[in-house]
């Protein structure tokens, strides 16, 4: 885990609408190296509207995500973990779906 690479996980409090409906995924989530790796996946995650709760695991390379389909489908929040590593570079993740509830 490179020092450099530190992040913070951020904490939300999902909104009486985007906790209305909510459905579960489970991801596969490739390109994660450390902690620090899964906190940048899960803060990319919660940033969205309709994510109620996200649990992202490098060891594993999996992310349970709860949330509200009216607000962010699936193919956004695919999209979101992509994004996740901004441009440095270095940080390049992929995810796919594996199981919805």
């Amino acid at each position: 885990m490179d020092e450099n690479c530190h992040v913070e996980p951020i904490e939300k409090t999902a909104t009486i609408a985007e906790r209305k409906n909510v459905e579960t995924v489970k991801l596969s989530v490739s390109g994660m190296g450390c902690p620090n790796c899964a906190n940048r996946v899960r803060n990319s995650l919660l940033a969205l509207n309709g994510v109620v709760d996200a649990r992202v695991d490098h060891e594993t390379g999996l992310a349970q995500v709860a949330f509200n389909p009216d607000f962010a489908p699936v193919d956004i929040l695919i999209r979101a973990i992509s994004l996740a590593g901004g441009n440095d570079g270095r940080h390049e993740y992929g995810a796919k779906l594996l199981q919805q509830n």
